[in-house]
C-alpha cells in the first residue's frame, strides 16, 4: 500500500443488482475455452475445492513487490493461523516485475506453509484516476507471461487480475474491461479460478460491480470468477456492509472482503461488522495488510516491522478478536485440512494415513487413530505414527496399516476397509 490513496464517498451505492438469469446462460465469445474444474472453483456462488470441500477465505495481504526480501512473511502469517494470502506481485509497468521465478519461489513458500495463494497485479490500482496506472489488459499481458510457472497449481492459487483497476474517472469502462480480460485468461489456458476488483478504488461506491456482476460471470466461458470488494471508509455503518455482501448471496455470485482495515484516511470502516457478516454469510475475508506500510496509513500494519511477535492494535483485534482468523479460519483440505481448528499438522504418515488436522483432539480413545471426514487419520507422533503397516505380504494379501489394532482376536489376521489383511510379523505373515 505503500503508494495507495484512498477517496472519499461521492454518491450512493446504485440500486439493485442486474442478476437477471440469463445472463448466466448468455453465449460467451469466440475463442474461449470452457475448462473442466481441477481446482479451486464456484458453484452456485461458492467458491470449492476441487473435492467439493466448502472454502472460506481467512487470511491477510503481504506487499512483496515492495518487500521482496520478506518471505519469511509467509510463515509467520500461517502462524498466526491464516488459511490464505493474498500477495502484491507487479507486472513492471509501474514497480519493479515480479518474475516468473519470484513467482514460483512464492507459491512454493504457501503451498510449504499450506496456504491458498492469491497472486494480484497492482499496477492497475487506480487506473483512469492515476496516470501511473496499468490496464487491465496489460495486467493479462503479465499472466500470460509467467503462465508456465501457474499452471498446475490450480488447487493452490486464485489469480487475483488487477488491484482497484479502477479509480473514481472512467469507471462505467469496468464491465466491458474486466470482462475482455476474463475472456483473455481462459483463451490463454488458465483454468484457475480468477478474482476481480472493485472499481472506485476497490470500494464500488458508484455500484458499478455490484449491477454488472452477472454480466461478467456470465462471460466467464468457466463460470469461475470471484468478485472481491475493499471495505475502508464507504463501509462505515453494519448496514452499508449488509446490504453490500448481502446482494450477491442473494444473487448467487462468489464474493469476498478482499482487502479492509480498522481505520482510513477516507472514514472509520466498521471492522467489527465486516467480520461478523463474513462469518454469518461464510464468506472469506483478508485483511490489509501484514507490515510496511507507509504514506500516512502505517496504521494499517497487522505487527510492527515485520515482527510475527509484535502484533499492532488492529492486528491483535483481526487475528485474535470476535469472529477473527483465530477462531474461524479452516485450513484448505488440499493441505490435509479437516476443517477443524487448525491445531493438527496435516500431510501424510508413513503408513499412508493422512495424519489428523486436529491432532489428538480427534483420538478419544488415545490409541493413535483418529476419525476426520469420514475417514481414519493418523495423531502425529502418537502410537499409530511410523507403523510399519502397509504394502504386501508373502501371501498377497495387503499388510494391515493399523496393524495389529485390526486383529482383535490375535491370529494374525486383521480387517480393514472391508478386505482381510496381515498383521506385520504376526502368524499369518
Amino acid at each position: 500500500m505503500r503508494t495507495r490513496i484512498r477517496r472519499p464517498r461521492s454518491g450512493a451505492v446504485a440500486a439493485a443488482l442486474a442478476a437477471v438469469a440469463g445472463l448466466l446462460l448468455s453465449l460467451t465469445g469466440m475463442g474461449q475455452v470452457a475448462h473442466a474444474a481441477t481446482g479451486l472453483h464456484v458453484s452456485d456462488g461458492r467458491l470449492l475445492e476441487g473435492n467439493g470441500n466448502d472454502f472460506v477465505m481467512r487470511g491477510v495481504n503481504h506487499a512483496h513487490t515492495w518487500y521482496p526480501e520478506r518471505t519469511g512473511a509467509l510463515a509467520d502469517i500461517k502462524e498466526k493461523g491464516a488459511n490464505t494470502v493474498r500477495v502484491v506481485l507487479s507486472s513492471g509497468d509501474r514497480w519493479t516485475r515480479t518474475s516468473a521465478s519470484e513467482v514460483s519461489g512464492i507459491v512454493a513458500e504457501c503451498r510449504k506453509n499450506r496456504l491458498i495463494c492469491v497472486l494480484e497485479v497492482h499496477d492497475t490500482t487506480g487506473y483512469g484516476e492515476d496516470g501511473a496506472a496499468a490496464t487491465l489488459d496489460e495486467a493479462v499481458d503479465y499472466w500470460t507471461g509467467i503462465r508456465s510457472v501457474l499452471e498446475g497449481q490450480e488447487n493452490h492459487v486464485v489469480i487475483n487480475l488487477g488491484n482497484e483497476p479502477y479509480g473514481n474517472t472512467g469507471h462505467a469502462r469496468w464491465t466491458a474491461d474486466t470482462s475482455a480480460a476474463v475472456g483473455r485468461m481462459r483463451s490463454a489456458g488458465f483454468g484457475h479460478a480468477l478474482m476481480v476488483d472493485a472499481p472506485n478504488w476497490g470500494q464500488d461506491w458508484s455500484g458499478t460491480m455490484r449491477s454488472n456482476a452477472a454480466s461478467v460471470f456470465a462471460s466467464d466461458p468457466d463460470r469461475n470468477t470471484v468478485f472481491s470488494i475493499h471495505m475502508y471508509g464507504v463501509y462505515d455503518t453494519a448496514a452499508e456492509v449488509r446490504d453490500y455482501l448481502g446482494a450477491f448471496v442473494s444473487a448467487g455470485l462468489p464474493i469476498v472482503v478482499g482487502e479492509f482495515g480498522d481505520n482510513h484516511s477516507d472514514g472509520n470502516p466498521d471492522e467489527d461488522a465486516i467480520m461478523a457478516t463474513a462469518q454469518s454469510l461464510r464468506l472469506g475475508y483478508l485483511g490489509w495488510s501484514w507490515s510496511g506500510n507507509g504514506s500516512g496509513v502505517e496504521y494499517l500494519d497487522l505487527v510492527n516491522g515485520f515482527d510475527a511477535g509484535s502484533l499492532t492494535g488492529w492486528g491483535d483485534r483481526l487475528f485474535n478478536g470476535a469472529n477473527g482468523i483465530v477462531a474461524t479460519a479452516e485450513e484448505a483440505t488440499v493441505y490435509g485440512g479437516g476443517g477443524g481448528d487448525g491445531g493438527g499438522d496435516g500431510g501424510t504418515a508413513p503408513n499412508g494415513y493422512p495424519y489428523c488436522v486436529r491432532g489428538s483432539a480427534s483420538d478419544p480413545d488415545g490409541d493413535g487413530w483418529g476419525w476426520e471426514d469420514s475417514r481414519s487419520c493418523v495423531v502425529k507422533g502418537g502410537r499409530a505414527d511410523g507403523a510399519a503397516g502397509g504394502g504386501t505380504a508373502p501371501n498377497g494379501y495387503p499388510y494391515c496399516v493399523r496393524g495389529s489394532a485390526s486383529d482383535p482376536d490375535g491370529d494374525g489376521w486383521g480387517w480393514e476397509d472391508s478386505r482381510s489383511c496381515v498383521v506385520k510379523g504376526g502368524r499369518a505373515d
